[in-house]
Protein backbone atom coordinates (compact mmCIF):
# COMPACT_ATOMS: atom_id res chain seq x y z
CA UNK A 1 0.00 0.00 0.00
CA UNK A 2 0.95 3.02 -0.79
CA UNK A 3 0.04 6.62 0.43
CA UNK A 4 0.50 9.55 -2.29
CA UNK A 5 0.72 13.08 -1.71
CA UNK A 6 0.72 15.17 -5.17
CA UNK A 7 2.35 18.50 -5.01
CA UNK A 8 -0.90 20.60 -5.60
CA UNK A 9 -1.48 18.92 -1.73
CA UNK A 10 -4.09 16.95 -3.11
CA UNK A 11 -4.14 13.97 -1.79
CA UNK A 12 -4.85 10.21 -2.77
CA UNK A 13 -4.81 7.29 -0.31
CA UNK A 14 -5.50 4.04 -0.47
CA UNK A 15 -3.40 3.83 -4.08
CA UNK A 16 -2.08 0.29 -4.26
CA UNK A 17 1.01 -0.55 -7.06
CA UNK A 18 1.26 -4.31 -8.09
CA UNK A 19 4.20 -5.61 -8.87
CA UNK A 20 3.45 -8.73 -10.87
CA UNK A 21 7.17 -9.81 -11.73
CA UNK A 22 7.48 -12.36 -9.95
CA UNK A 23 4.69 -14.33 -10.54
CA UNK A 24 5.89 -13.47 -14.42
CA UNK A 25 9.52 -14.59 -13.61
CA UNK A 26 7.78 -17.87 -12.36
CA UNK A 27 4.73 -18.23 -15.20
CA UNK A 28 7.30 -17.59 -18.40
CA UNK A 29 9.06 -21.07 -18.61
CA UNK A 30 5.93 -22.60 -19.47
CA UNK A 31 4.54 -20.43 -21.87
CA UNK A 32 5.43 -20.18 -25.66
CA UNK A 33 5.08 -18.21 -28.61
CA UNK A 34 3.64 -19.88 -31.98
CA UNK A 35 3.98 -18.72 -34.87
CA UNK A 36 1.49 -20.10 -38.21
CA UNK A 37 1.99 -20.47 -41.99
CA UNK A 38 -1.22 -21.40 -43.89
CA UNK A 39 -1.82 -21.76 -47.80
CA UNK A 40 -4.08 -19.71 -48.86
CA UNK A 41 -3.59 -19.06 -52.43
CA UNK A 42 -1.73 -20.66 -55.60
CA UNK A 43 -1.33 -18.24 -58.79
CA UNK A 44 -3.63 -15.07 -59.39
CA UNK A 45 -7.36 -16.40 -58.29
CA UNK A 46 -6.04 -20.58 -57.74
CA UNK A 47 -3.33 -22.54 -59.66
CA UNK A 48 -4.06 -21.27 -62.82
CA UNK A 49 -6.35 -18.70 -64.08
CA UNK A 50 -7.13 -18.89 -67.80
CA UNK A 51 -3.87 -19.70 -68.39
CA UNK A 52 -2.70 -17.00 -66.44
CA UNK A 53 -1.22 -17.43 -63.07
CA UNK A 54 2.69 -18.15 -61.20
CA UNK A 55 1.04 -21.27 -59.65
CA UNK A 56 3.67 -19.85 -57.27
CA UNK A 57 2.19 -20.60 -53.63
CA UNK A 58 1.59 -17.51 -51.13
CA UNK A 59 1.34 -18.21 -47.43
CA UNK A 60 -0.22 -16.24 -44.76
CA UNK A 61 1.69 -16.40 -41.29
CA UNK A 62 -0.10 -15.81 -37.70
CA UNK A 63 0.53 -16.06 -34.59
CA UNK A 64 -0.44 -16.66 -30.96
CA UNK A 65 0.62 -18.40 -27.35
CA UNK A 66 0.64 -21.23 -25.88
CA UNK A 67 0.84 -23.11 -21.93
CA UNK A 68 3.22 -26.38 -21.96
CA UNK A 69 0.69 -28.01 -20.15
CA UNK A 70 2.64 -31.97 -19.63
CA UNK A 71 5.49 -34.23 -21.32
CA UNK A 72 5.52 -37.32 -21.83
CA UNK A 73 7.94 -40.21 -22.69
CA UNK A 74 7.91 -38.89 -26.23
CA UNK A 75 6.50 -35.46 -26.54
CA UNK A 76 5.68 -31.98 -24.88
CA UNK A 77 2.39 -31.02 -24.94
CA UNK A 78 1.24 -27.07 -25.54
CA UNK A 79 -2.37 -25.71 -24.77
CA UNK A 80 -3.23 -23.06 -27.20
CA UNK A 81 -6.57 -20.98 -29.44
CA UNK A 82 -7.92 -23.32 -32.47
CA UNK A 83 -7.92 -20.55 -34.31
CA UNK A 84 -4.31 -19.93 -33.89
CA UNK A 85 -3.34 -23.24 -35.20
CA UNK A 86 -6.89 -23.55 -37.88
CA UNK A 87 -6.01 -24.66 -41.01
CA UNK A 88 -2.25 -24.66 -40.98
CA UNK A 89 0.19 -26.36 -43.10
CA UNK A 90 3.15 -25.70 -40.50
CA UNK A 91 3.86 -24.69 -36.79
CA UNK A 92 6.47 -23.33 -34.99
CA UNK A 93 6.65 -22.73 -31.63
CA UNK A 94 9.31 -20.77 -29.63
CA UNK A 95 10.59 -21.34 -26.14
CA UNK A 96 11.67 -18.89 -23.48
CA UNK A 97 15.33 -19.25 -24.33
CA UNK A 98 14.33 -18.47 -28.48
CA UNK A 99 14.87 -21.76 -29.68
CA UNK A 100 12.21 -22.82 -32.11
CA UNK A 101 11.16 -26.11 -33.20
CA UNK A 102 8.84 -27.58 -35.36
CA UNK A 103 4.92 -28.88 -34.16
CA UNK A 104 2.34 -30.69 -34.80
CA UNK A 105 -1.91 -30.19 -33.55
CA UNK A 106 -2.72 -33.08 -31.77
CA UNK A 107 -6.52 -32.39 -31.34
CA UNK A 108 -8.43 -29.59 -31.73
CA UNK A 109 -12.11 -28.07 -30.80
CA UNK A 110 -13.48 -25.51 -32.97
CA UNK A 111 -16.43 -25.21 -31.06
CA UNK A 112 -14.55 -24.33 -27.62
CA UNK A 113 -11.47 -22.36 -29.70
CA UNK A 114 -9.08 -24.73 -28.25
CA UNK A 115 -6.39 -27.31 -29.57
CA UNK A 116 -3.60 -28.95 -27.86
CA UNK A 117 -0.12 -29.48 -29.88
CA UNK A 118 2.77 -31.62 -29.56
CA UNK A 119 6.66 -31.22 -30.18
CA UNK A 120 9.00 -34.43 -30.17
CA UNK A 121 11.22 -34.42 -27.02
CA UNK A 122 14.33 -35.39 -29.44
CA UNK A 123 14.17 -32.21 -31.30
CA UNK A 124 14.41 -30.20 -27.97
CA UNK A 125 17.71 -29.53 -27.08
CA UNK A 126 19.04 -29.95 -22.84
CA UNK A 127 19.13 -26.26 -23.30
CA UNK A 128 15.44 -26.02 -23.83
CA UNK A 129 14.69 -28.73 -21.58
CA UNK A 130 16.49 -26.98 -18.72
CA UNK A 131 15.06 -23.87 -19.37
CA UNK A 132 11.26 -24.66 -19.62
CA UNK A 133 8.66 -26.13 -16.95
CA UNK A 134 4.97 -27.49 -16.88
CA UNK A 135 2.33 -24.90 -16.00
CA UNK A 136 0.34 -24.99 -13.09
CA UNK A 137 -3.05 -25.33 -13.94
CA UNK A 138 -5.74 -23.62 -11.55
CA UNK A 139 -9.65 -24.42 -10.60
CA UNK A 140 -11.75 -22.19 -12.86
CA UNK A 141 -14.87 -23.19 -10.60
CA UNK A 142 -12.91 -21.04 -7.53
CA UNK A 143 -12.37 -18.12 -9.58
CA UNK A 144 -14.27 -14.69 -8.53
CA UNK A 145 -15.73 -11.86 -10.38
CA UNK A 146 -12.80 -9.01 -8.68
CA UNK A 147 -9.33 -11.31 -8.95
CA UNK A 148 -7.10 -9.98 -10.35
CA UNK A 149 -5.62 -11.82 -13.50
CA UNK A 150 -2.17 -11.40 -15.45
CA UNK A 151 -2.00 -11.92 -19.01
CA UNK A 152 1.14 -13.34 -20.55
CA UNK A 153 0.79 -13.60 -24.64
CA UNK A 154 2.46 -13.00 -27.92
CA UNK A 155 0.51 -10.24 -28.37
CA UNK A 156 0.42 -9.82 -32.55
CA UNK A 157 3.26 -11.90 -32.93
CA UNK A 158 6.36 -9.61 -31.02
CA UNK A 159 7.35 -11.69 -28.76
CA UNK A 160 6.29 -12.39 -25.36
CA UNK A 161 4.03 -9.55 -23.06
CA UNK A 162 2.35 -9.03 -20.13
CA UNK A 163 -0.70 -7.66 -19.12
CA UNK A 164 -2.96 -7.42 -15.98
CA UNK A 165 -6.58 -7.17 -14.81
CA UNK A 166 -9.58 -8.09 -13.38
CA UNK A 167 -12.61 -10.43 -13.81
CA UNK A 168 -15.44 -8.24 -14.90
CA UNK A 169 -17.29 -11.57 -14.99
CA UNK A 170 -18.67 -14.67 -14.74
CA UNK A 171 -20.29 -17.67 -16.93
CA UNK A 172 -21.43 -15.78 -19.53
CA UNK A 173 -22.85 -16.78 -23.01
CA UNK A 174 -20.74 -15.75 -26.20
CA UNK A 175 -21.85 -16.12 -29.52
CA UNK A 176 -19.64 -16.30 -32.72
CA UNK A 177 -20.34 -17.48 -36.09
CA UNK A 178 -23.68 -18.95 -34.99
CA UNK A 179 -21.93 -21.30 -32.49
CA UNK A 180 -22.29 -20.73 -28.69
CA UNK A 181 -19.99 -21.29 -25.45
CA UNK A 182 -20.46 -20.71 -21.81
Amino acid sequence: KLNYTQTSDTKIEGVYITDVSEVVENVMPSIVAITSKTLISSGMFGPNFFGYGSNKEQYSEGAGSGIIISKTDTELLILTNNHVVAGTSELTVKFINDKSVDATIKGASERKDVAVISIKLSSLDKDTIDSIKLATIGKSNELKVGNGVIAIGNALGYGQSVTTGVVSALNREVTIDNITTK
